[in-house]
């Protein structure tokens, strides 16, 4: 396997691919026709894994390889992967790496983390999320052939592996549990992210917050999912800062769960929040169905907090401002860090210990 280096300056190359791309993608507005082959032929792929997933247009797309661009460069990277002691190690283990398929490319921090530490990557795609990362994978080995031997993509059973990482529902953890449980592995939950308000929020911050809330349609698990309010809270406010997100109803997939869910809670004469393509509906739950949040009241901030801290392992975000240790900013839960790591479970640590 490639040295460190080698390794890392494959990856600045892939990101400097996402970034061109994506200003040209930006510069053709709808034209979708580019001057470099290779960019027409990504966006024959964005193309077919639009019409392969409904949920996956092609703004979501670019936002997701914009996002990767701005992280996958030289410093970052260097300062993401500058607190691990990389060892000199044998032969590279197999990892295997059961992917989610809920937002696009939602599996490449793991990709990146095995590759990074000289591993290979044995890939089971999720069924929703099949076209673009193996093109990705593809550009990766043209600006590094070596990793050629490091990237398989595998269907049915997966072969012989010495790691995993698995990313599925509740259900399929506890599989996971079962049938990994000889290897060493890190297997992913559901978890949801919440918002905590106290009333004193911006306009700017509360339409900040829809982009929390409505990026990848709240699909992901950054996705913010549950309102934490003050008792006597207005959410007009709210309702008027996230207003020029009302386009998303126009989106068929979107419009058919609004409309189901809406007819659900009235014919269960739950009492509900509705500004015409977001429902709010009070309940303790953390997730909530596509097209509505779950909102709770509290009277007293430090005990919603520490109820939150009772509950970690079903929240991957709280979004909030001068709340809560860890807070992410608003409008900031899509464009993660490296170090960010799903489930606050740091992979590389992981990867570099078992090997």
């Amino acid at each position: 396997m490639t040295d460190l280096t080698t390794r890392i300056e494959a990856f600045v190359k892939l990101g400097s691919f996402f970034k061109d791309f994506c200003n040209s993608a930006d510069k053709i507005e709808n034209t979708l026709v580019h001057k470099r082959a290779i960019f027409n032929e990504f966006e024959e792929k964005i193309s077919l894994a639009k019409h392969k997933n409904g949920w996956f247009n092609r703004e979501n797309i670019l936002f997701s390889l914009a996002s990767w661009a701005k992280v996958l460069n030289q410093e970052q990277l260097q300062n993401w992967i500058a607190p691990y002691y990389f060892m000199p190690k044998g032969e590279a283990k197999s990892i295997a790496l059961i992917m989610a398929g809920n937002i696009p490319l939602v599996g490449f921090h793991d990709f990146l983390s095995v590759l990074i530490t000289g591993h290979k990557a044995v890939v089971k795609l999720s069924s929703n999320d099949t076209v673009l990362l193996p093109f990705v994978a593809d550009m990766l080995i043209k600006f590094e052939p070596s990793f050629n031997d490091a990237i398989f993509f595998k269907e049915g059973k997966l072969p012989g592996f010495d790691m995993v990482i698995a990313t599925g529902s509740n259900n399929t953890a506890r599989y996971f549990e079962h049938y990994f449980k000889g290897k060493p592995h890190i297997i992913r939950k559901n978890r949801n992210s919440v918002a905590v308000l106290t009333g004193t929020e911006s306009p700017e911050q509360l339409k900040a917050l829809g982009e929390d809330i409505f990026r990848y349609y709240g699909l992901g698990c950054r996705s913010v999912s549950k309102l934490m309010v003050p008792k006597n809270y207005d959410f007009d406010a709210f309702f008027k800062a996230i207003y020029e997100y009302h386009p998303i109803v126009e989106q068929v997939k979107y419009a058919n769960n609004y409309d189901y869910n809406k007819a659900v809670y009235l014919m269960s004469e739950f009492k509900l929040l509705d500004n015409g393509f977001l429902i709010l509906k009070e309940d303790k739950s953390y997730a909530s169905p596509i097209a509505s949040l779950c909102y709770e009241k509290y009277e007293d901030l430090d005990a919603a907090l520490i109820h939150l801290q009772s509950d970690e392992e079903k929240i991957q975000c709280i979004v909030a401002s001068g709340v809560v240790k860890n807070e992410i900013p608003f409008g900031k839960t899509q464009v993660p860090n490296l170090n960010d790591y799903a489930d606050g479970v740091d992979t590389i640590d992981f990867l570099l210990k078992n090997s």
